[in-house]
Parts: structure tokens; C-alpha cells; sequence
């Protein structure tokens, strides 16, 4: 389900918690299973992060750039995911990881499958802010063609069911300019990881 505009209120907030954040455990590019170096730069909060080296992709309790806890989730994100997620139908999600994605022109995604958590029958929350982006949906085998979405700021994607394990990402995107993120896209994915 996509929710326009969702994100919007309380948006100068949010993009301040997500610099608090950063603070702390700062963004990096980290690299695939693969050893491929990935455009989109990243952090986490919550109970656990997600990571991605040679070992593989997983969560983990402990920022491995920093040593230290992810920062904790701040309730009002909390509250956004959930909020977002019931508005969907999925009433009873309570996330305890929050992904942090910065894109600026050039940066892309390529199609995944969020397949790391615990528990597939809860949602993935997506949340758009700054400049816009194409939003790739596509099946559940990765050859299927994926439709292109327009995601701009405050857009809320959400998706679970049969839909939580559909091939998605998120093309290259290009130079723009938002006053809340300069020349930057801020995605924030919140999942429930254990």
C-alpha cells in the first residue's frame, strides 16, 4: 500500500532525529556478501541493525563501525512505523529495527528480498524523505519485471502478506535538491527483526 504523504507531518523532526542518530553511529557503505561496495550509504537504530560485510547479511546487536549499541529507536519513530503499518491493515507491528538508507545522484538499490528477519508474516514499512526516487516493485522471482513507483517526500510504502517477500528496489537516482535533506534521499525501513 502506498501512503502519500504519510511522513509529512513532523517531517523537520524526524530528519533531526535521524541526524542524532548519525552522530552517534555514523552512515557508511557497506559492502556485499560479494565484495561489491554499495551506492547507498547506511546506518541503523533500534534493538538490533542490519549489516552487510563478507560474512554475509544479518542483524546484530552491536554497531560494527563503532563498537558501541545502535542508538536506540526514538519513539516517535516507533510510533511512525506502527501508525503506518495499521493503516495498511497490519495492526500489530511493533518494530524493533530501523534501516537508515542515504541516496544522492547516482546511488541505487538493486532488487532484494527482505529475507533477514525472523518472522515474514510482519510488514516492511518503507518511508521516503528529501528528494524523489523510483521505487521498483516486482515479483516474487527476481526476473519478473518490476512496475516503476514514484516515491517523493513523506511517501510511505508498505507491504506484507503475500506481498512480504516480492523482489523490490529502488532505481538511480538522480541530482535534486529538498530543503530538508539537501541533495539527498533519507529512506527509513522499519522491520521486525526477531
Amino acid at each position: 500500500m502506498l501512503l502519500c504523504g504519510f511522513a509529512c507531518p513532523g517531517d523537520t523532526a524526524i530528519i533531526r532525529a535521524i541526524k542524532s542518530i548519525a552522530r552517534r553511529s555514523p552512515f557508511r557503505n557497506m559492502t556485499t556478501r560479494g565484495g561489491h561496495t554499495m551506492s547507498a550509504a547506511m546506518t541503523n537504530c533500534g534493538h538490533c541493525g542490519w549489516v552487510s560485510d563478507a560474512r554475509g547479511y544479518r542483524y546484530e546487536t552491536i554497531d560494527p563501525l563503532t563498537g558501541k549499541s545502535w542508538p536506540d529507536m526514538p519513539g516517535m519513530l516507533a510510533r511512525l512505523g506502527h501508525r503506518a503499518a495499521a493503516a495498511a491493515g497490519f495492526t500489530d507491528f511493533h518494530p524493533d529495527a530501523c534501516l537508515i538508507n542515504r541516496y544522492v545522484s547516482g546511488s541505487r538499490m538493486s532488487l532484494h528480498q527482505d529475507r533477514d528477519e525472523a518472522d515474514f508474516d510482519q510488514p516492511i514499512v518503507s518511508v521516503s524523505l528529501g528528494i524523489p526516487a523510483t521505487f521498483l516493485w516486482g515479483g516474487l522471482k527476481r526476473r519478473d519485471r518490476p512496475e516503476k513507483i514514484t516515491l517523493v517526500h513523506g511517501d510511505v510504502v508498505v507491504w506484507g502478506g503475500p506481498d512480504r517477500l516480492r523482489y523490490h528496489g529502488i532505481a538511480t537516482v538522480k541530482d535534486d535538491r529538498h530543503p530538508l535533506t539537501d541533495h539527498a534521499r533519507i529512506n527509513l525501513t522499519f522491520r521486525k527483526a526477531h
